[in-house]
């Protein structure tokens, strides 16, 4: 029963990490699409030259 149990728990852990792992693979491909969009489309400061659309 014990065997049983470990590996159904391995199971569910191995889910959990595939499912963490594809979720963390979309929100990666999201933030590089913006920042490619905010690379792109940055406004042209007083001087004529393209500013940074970033803060930091």
């Amino acid at each position: 029963m014990v065997p049983l149990l470990l590996v159904l728990l391995l199971a569910l852990i191995l889910f959990g990490a595939g499912f963490a792992l594809e979720a963390l693979w979309w929100i990666a491909v999201i933030v590089l699409v913006v920042w490619l969009l905010g690379f792109v489309m940055r406004s042209a400061d007083t001087g004529g030259r393209k500013g940074r659309w970033y803060r930091w």
